[in-house]
């Protein structure tokens, strides 16, 4: 470990050991109070798609009668079919090159810098630079074309509506290219001054294959006679690699995870902040009586002095009577 490494180590150490622990005990608490939340979410999501119907696209006309056409609210639904185009994709063949395999690809470049401290503090450490000095900035783009999901026994087909969906998608990725970043002049001025230079700029590209077998989880809708899946922002799943029940399993051992997780760094929490509790309650104890004991004794000495101005006041007295009678 680097000097640099060793004094923010014990910076952060003493920060966290501040006031007997209780920025620990507060950071702790934090994480577990995330920590609960996350498992109140997704023990909530699990529910509900355990609730859910496991449909086949061709029942799924039926089990919307009672949804009016437009309707943005349906029910949840799992249904699981084969990507396949909609039937006016010829006309999207010349816009998208990819539309003969795929019907999403998305397109990211990745360039990785190298951060490090200038000139005046340069020294070349490979674990730093593998581990801590490189950054990596990231651009992607996603395109896609209107698809469905079918059943290979019928031609009944459901409408997947990417619209306003931020969920990760099951994309497999069909190329990686790592090319080297020709240093220019910007790029040494740049290293020059500790602003990072760019290494490599690493080219992927992903795609979601045609007849590929996905799983989707969202809300079933009717738009303009044909029926309509859309994804649902409560849920961590839209669509997916895996079947209902793989879906289950994930998600109840994440919210395992979540529970034990809270409960062990709640504990940890609770303990560093009760002793802090109590070593400060020790504390202001000791404080009130000492605080007690000064005052008592500030009292003392008053007394003692009330007493000796009284009995030499008592002599004057007497030493004046005295003279009078002689």
């Amino acid at each position: 470990m680097s000097l640099l490494n060793r004094a923010v180590g014990a910076v952060v150490a003493r920060f966290s050991m501040a006031c007997d622990g209780a920025f620990l005990g507060i950071t702790l608490a934090c994480y577990a109070v995330r920590s609960w939340a996350n498992y109140f979410m997704l023990s909530s999501a699990l529910r509900r798609i355990q609730a859910a119907p496991n449909s086949r696209v061709s029942d799924l006309r039926s089990s919307l009668l009672n949804v009016e056409e437009d309707d943005v609210d349906g029910p949840l639904v799992v249904v699981r079919g084969s990507v396949q185009p909609k039937h006016a994709f010829d006309r999207w063949r010349m816009a998208f090159p990819f539309v003969s395999r795929s019907v999403v690809v998305q397109r990211i470049q990745t360039c990785l810098y190298n951060e490090r401290a200038g000139l005046f503090d340069w020294k070349f450490d490979l674990l730093a630079l593998l581990f801590n000095s490189i950054k990596e900035h990231e651009l992607s783009s996603l395109s896609s074309i209107p698809f469905v999901l079918e059943e290979a026994s019928n031609s009944d087909y459901v409408t997947v509506n990417l619209d306003g969906s931020t969920h990760e998608l099951p994309l497999a990725t069909v190329s990686q290219n790592l090319n080297l970043v020709q240093p220019s002049l910007y790029t040494l001025l740049q290293a020059f001054f500790g602003a990072g230079c760019p290494l490599f700029m690493l080219k992927e590209e992903k795609i979601l294959p045609i007849k590929k077998e996905i799983t989707a989880v969202g809300i079933c809708t009717r738009k303009g006679g044909a029926v309509e899946i859309k994804s649902c922002s409560d849920l961590p799943f839209f669509l997916s690699d895996m079947t209902k029940g793989e879906i289950e399993a994930y998600m109840a051992s994440k919210t395992r995870t979540h529970f034990f997780s809270g409960a062990l760094i709640g504990t940890i929490s609770l303990g560093i902040l009760g002793y802090v509790i109590h070593r400060n309650w020790l504390r202001w104890k000791e404080w009130t009586e000492r605080r007690r004991e000064t005052i008592s004794e500030s009292n003392g000495h008053e007394s003692d002095d009330e007493t000796g101005n009284v009995a030499e006041e008592c002599q004057d007295s007497h030493q004046n009577l005295c003279f009078m009678r002689y």
